[in-house]
């Protein structure tokens, strides 16, 4: 709109304004509520301005309605207009645009026209019911706390306060309330406990969300253990004690007791009395002038110490060196010519007659170890046992060698082969040993054995004449009907033999949670070993533990239902062997995988084993010695030598906040089957043996997952505090994840008593576009006041690949047992010589006893004493200890150390360790 100024109106121009001066606004309306029924008003002011009207939704608003008032600018002279008009509620009802209701001014003046703003009209509300109400939460004290809260529908959009105990809760470097609309404590004190109430609000009105109720509960803590009591025996072997108190803190506001023992017992010993003894009498002396004889001896064997009795009687011995014929030196006087020369002759007859009986007994006990060195020979000055140990090779042996028994024999593959993992056999080569077997039964040739190298030894022609003959083994025999070798036939706890019985088969409950795993074999008298392929666990029954012509079909299973064990934290699975009738001459090696951390002293660590009434009871303690069962506890794995079967598992009780449990971390991808634009990541955290994450992969091979980064170990501490998840660095352009899912919490029970049952939390993402085919984030792991792990995460989601099986699994693995020689390191022979010659201490002080120094593992030899062959019983242990090594070099040095340690000369002699083999 334009208008054109007369002649006779330029004057009025002059008041308005000047000439090419537009409308300019001094005031625009502003966007407004209307609260209940309340009309509200807009109003506009321009300078300099002939007229100004409201346009609401593209209509004038009729010139009735408008209030208007002018007055003049006095700095200026410009005349000031003001209009303003009322907006109802049925207006804006009444309206059914495709926007909110709107109005504008539009001011004139003569030179043209202005527009102001649009103000938009919205009527006012605030529902009454909460999105979401805050919940209430029991949270541990320096526990993260989160309570969530979306108000009502409302506009304008509600503002939100929290309330605790209807006071207001301000942010602070602990407490944030500003994290959409959430309230966030990081680390809670007890006096964060109470009732928080979320209250929204806006210009309509105020809404209270339910009250949430917040308990902080502190879990008891054991003081330090007091100083060990002193021993309760004056003498030997007695007990101490040391105690403990749930004050560390105290249990508060329902927080769970101490778990573990309050008092510890440990065995002590008093140091007895030694009461003295007599050493040896020395040589008599020579006939005095008084006619006597005297020796001496003192009491040193042993002295007396810490109050011991000394010596009784006397310390010295005299005797009349004439037949109490002399007396007071004045027999020699009295003495007559010829008695003194008989006397003379009798002395000299008897000292010639003692001459000739030492050369008898000289000449007699060489011509006996003469006859006997044919038939027996020693350890260590032959090198027997050592015979047969050589580096690896399937290449013949070149004709002449010297190492070998004789240049026309071939060398016994089955002997010299070491295998690097007992696990698994897959090349052709091992097919052909296993088909070799049968030959280790046959009757063993007498054989001359000697020591080549200190390192590297094998059998060889002796060059001092020591022979050892070889007892002809009984050729293995097995029942009817039945082959000699059983690997991999499933079995239901039968005995074959000269006869056979039923017996029942392992207790398993009627409805397990979880199939079992389970691996089995026959075994005969040869022995042999079980295993359960990627778990960690097995079983070596040796050589002879067996019954001849008897062979016994043997299982062993991994229990995979939840613990029953409470109170304690499980540490290894639960593994049965059987069948429960088995008799066996000697115990059998199974080893176990944990996940505590031993370095240091914080666990109190013990074997325990189910009764038949399923209860469990302790069988020992990893740090005490017993003669019913022995425990090697290494970093990974724990090597027990068992007697009965049965079913076993480590417990652990936590000694202090500083004990450690293993986690293995790993996280899993796979697109969202409902939403073509979701994917989903799945990160578990598992107890870090290999048998607890076999439920992983198996879940992930279901369900399609690919592992997304090399899984991770994180160090658990048993301080109370729980474990937080959370997703890091999401392309906040191409991805969005699911609402109040970014940060995760496992509780501290949850983990520390996981009983070997993965733990997982996930992550749902969403595509903005199909375009988007890259995912790049990273997830943080950490458990408050802790260690933490990031696992990154970079893939392609789109891509159509095949299911990854994950390294940590052998999928082709399937030999479960082994029979015979397979299954041992040790070569029988030299297993049988190492027996016979450490089993009795020798004059040179080799006996099990230093052989089981040498090979670390002489404590608790208390064990080894009661078993009818302890060096085979330390040999078991051996094995066990390096069934995935293959490597017999740490056998030969600890014989080697033996031979130094007992100054045997020239028994190693010095050549090359590697000698050709063809």
């Amino acid at each position: 709109m334009s208008c054109s100024l007369s002649p006779g109106s330029r004057s009025d121009a002059l008041q308005h304004g000047t000439s090419g001066t537009l409308p300019h606004f001094l005031q625009e309306p502003d966007d407004a509520y209307i609260v209940k029924s309340n009309p509200i008003k807009l109003k506009c002011r321009a300078r300099p301005a002939l007229q100004i009207f409201f346009k609401c939704n593209g209509e004038w608003v009729h010139q009735s309605q408008h209030q208007s008032q002018e007055h003049t600018d006095e700095s200026t002279g410009l005349k000031i207009r003001e209009v303003m008009i009322n907006v109802s509620r049925q207006q804006v009802e009444d309206f059914h645009g495709p926007e909110d209701y709107w109005c504008l001014c539009v001011a004139w003046s003569h030179l043209g026209t202005s527009k102001s703003r649009k103000a938009t009209v919205r009527i006012a509300y605030l529902r009454k019911n909460f999105e979401q109400d805050p919940q209430g939460r029991e949270v541990p004290i320096k526990g993260m706390i989160v309570l969530h809260c979306r108000p009502p529908e409302g506009v304008p959009v509600a503002e939100v306060e929290w309330l605790k105990n209807e006071e207001p809760v301000s942010s602070d470097g602990n407490i944030d309330t500003r994290a959409d609309h959430n309230l966030i404590i990081q680390e809670a004190r007890l006096s964060d406990s109470g009732n928080y109430t979320c209250l929204a609000s806006n210009i309509v009105a105020k809404r209270r969300s339910l009250t949430a109720t917040v308990v902080i509960f502190v879990n008891g803590g054991w003081s330090l253990w007091t100083d060990w009591s002193v021993c309760n025996v004056p003498c030997g072997r007695g007990v101490q004690k040391r105690s403990r108190t749930c004050t560390n803190p105290a249990p508060l506001n329902g927080g769970a007791f101490c778990e573990g023992m309050s008092v510890q017992k440990s065995t002590c010993n008093a140091l007895c009395p030694v009461d003295g003894g007599w050493a040896e009498w020395t040589e008599w002396t020579v006939c005095s002038g008084e006619c006597e004889r005297q020796r001496s001896r003192e009491c040193t064997a042993p002295e007396p110490k810490r109050g011991g009795r000394l010596c009784d009687g006397a310390a010295l011995g005299t005797y009349n060196c004439t037949g109490g014929l002399c007396t007071h030196n004045l027999l020699h006087d009295a003495k007559p010519q010829g008695l003194e020369g008989s006397s003379d002759v009798a002395l000299y007859s008897g000292l010639a007659a003692g001459v000739v009986t030492v050369v008898v007994l000289i000449v007699a006990v060489t011509l006996y170890r003469r006859n006997q060195s044919e038939y027996g020979v020693d350890v260590i000055d032959s090198s027997a046992l050592t015979g047969g140990f050589q580096s690896f090779s399937f290449k013949t042996a070149r004709q002449g060698n010297p190492l070998l028994i004789s240049s026309s024999l071939q060398p016994d593959l089955t002997v010299s082969r070491t295998y690097t993992s007992p696990i698994c056999f897959q090349d052709s080569m091992d097919k052909e040993l296993i088909s070799q077997e049968p030959s280790l039964f046959d009757p063993l040739p007498d054989l001359k054995v000697k020591v080549h190298s200190s390192f590297m030894v094998s059998l060889g022609v002796s060059e001092r004449g020591a022979e050892y003959h070889a007892q002809k083994a009984h050729p293995q025999t097995f029942p009817r009907g039945l082959a000699p070798d059983y690997s991999g036939v499933r079995v239901e706890g039968t005995l074959r033999g000269r006869r056979e019985k039923s017996l029942l088969a392992p207790h398993a409950p009627s409805t397990p949670s979880r199939p079992p795993l389970r691996t089995s074999g026959v075994l005969g008298h040869a022995g042999g070993r079980l295993v359960v392929p990627n778990t960690g666990v097995s079983l070596l029954v040796p050589h002879g533990g067996i019954a001849e012509d008897t062979t016994w079909e043997m299982y062993m299973v991994i229990n995979q239902e939840d613990s029953k064990e409470s109170q304690e934290v499980l540490l290894s699975p639960e593994v049965t062997y059987g069948p429960p009738g088995l008799d066996l001459s000697c115990p059998v090696a199974m080893t176990i995988a944990h996940c505590a951390e031993v370095a240091t002293d914080n666990w109190s660590i013990r074997l325990k084993r189910q009764t038949q009434d399923n209860k469990w009871e302790e069988v020992m303690s990893v740090e005490e010695e017993s003669t019913s069962c022995y425990c090697l506890l290494e970093a990974q794995c724990c090597h027990l030598l068992l007697e009965s079967p049965g079913r076993y598992a480590l417990v652990g009780e936590p000694l202090s906040q500083e004990a450690v449990k293993r986690l293995r971390l790993a996280v899993f991808g796979s697109a969202d089957n409902t939403n073509p634009l979701g994917y989903s990541l799945r990160v578990y955290c598992v107890d870090n043996t290999p048998y607890a994450f076999q439920e992983v992969a198996s879940v992930e091979r279901v369900k399609g997952g690919r592992l997304l980064e090399e899984p991770k170990t994180l160090l658990f501490r048993g301080n109370s505090f729980s474990l937080q998840l959370s997703i890091q660095d999401i392309p906040q352009f191409l991805w969005s994840i699911k609402p109040f899912t970014t940060c995760q919490e496992f509780s501290f029970s949850q983990v520390w008593a996981s009983n070997q049952r993965p733990l997982q939390c996930a992550f749902s993402l969403e595509r903005y576009s199909p375009a988007s085919s890259q995912l790049s984030c990273k997830i943080s792991v950490r458990q408050v006041k802790g260690q933490e792990q990031i696992l990154q995460v970079y893939t392609s989601v789109v891509e159509s690949e095949k299911e990854v099986v994950p390294f940590f699994t052998q999928s082709n693995c399937t030999t479960m047992s082994l029979t015979g020689s397979r299954a041992f390191k040790i070569p029988l022979s030299i297993r049988q010589r190492i027996c016979a010659t450490f089993d009795t201490t020798n004059a040179k002080g080799k006996d099990w006893q230093l052989l089981a120094q040498k090979l670390h593992i002489d404590r608790n030899l208390c064990y080894f004493a009661r078993q009818e062959s302890p060096s085979a019983v330390i040999l078991s242990l051996w094995e066990a200890q390096h069934q995935d090594t293959g490597d017999l070099d740490s056998l030969a040095s600890a014989l080697e150390e033996i031979g130094k340690y007992s100054d045997v000369d020239n028994i190693y002699e010095k050549q090359s360790v590697m000698t050709s083999v063809i």
